[in-house]
């Protein structure tokens, strides 16, 4: 399980990450916006910097996402894509997932109400 945290600030945002049957299961806590996308993108990256196929981001404890985030979403998406993997949004609080909805995230990446419905689907 592996921890990304900004000391300056670590409240705003949290990454935590842990295997659940060979898909990488990423917790997110806080706000993402532009001062975050980059530790947005490591967390979804993983420690070895390269994406495993298969990503479930738990958005449940996220409280704000700006376009700086869904752009992470979306090149995370075409750089899993592309090797036939996939990356899947769970869990997004009513204000995040309209945004999602909003700019049409949701026709793209699929948005589940749970992690364990995002695992199994």
């Amino acid at each position: 399980m592996s921890h990304i945290e900004n000391a300056d600030q670590p409240a705003r945002f949290h990454a935590e990450d842990r295997m659940v049957e060979g898909v990488r299961v990423v917790a997110l806590r806080g706000e993402i916006d532009h001062d975050v996308k980059e530790r947005l993108g490591a967390a979804l990256r993983g420690e070895r910097g390269a994406a495993p196929e298969r990503i479930v981001a738990d958005l449940s404890e996220v409280t704000f996402m700006d376009s700086s985030g869904i752009n992470v979403f979306v090149r995370t998406h075409r750089r899993v894509s592309g090797s036939g993997g996939w990356v899947r949004i769970a869990g997004a609080q009513e204000p995040v997932l309209h945004v999602l909805q909003l700019v049409g995230i949701d026709t793209l990446i699929a948005c589940l109400p749970t992690v364990e419905q995002a695992l199994a689907d």
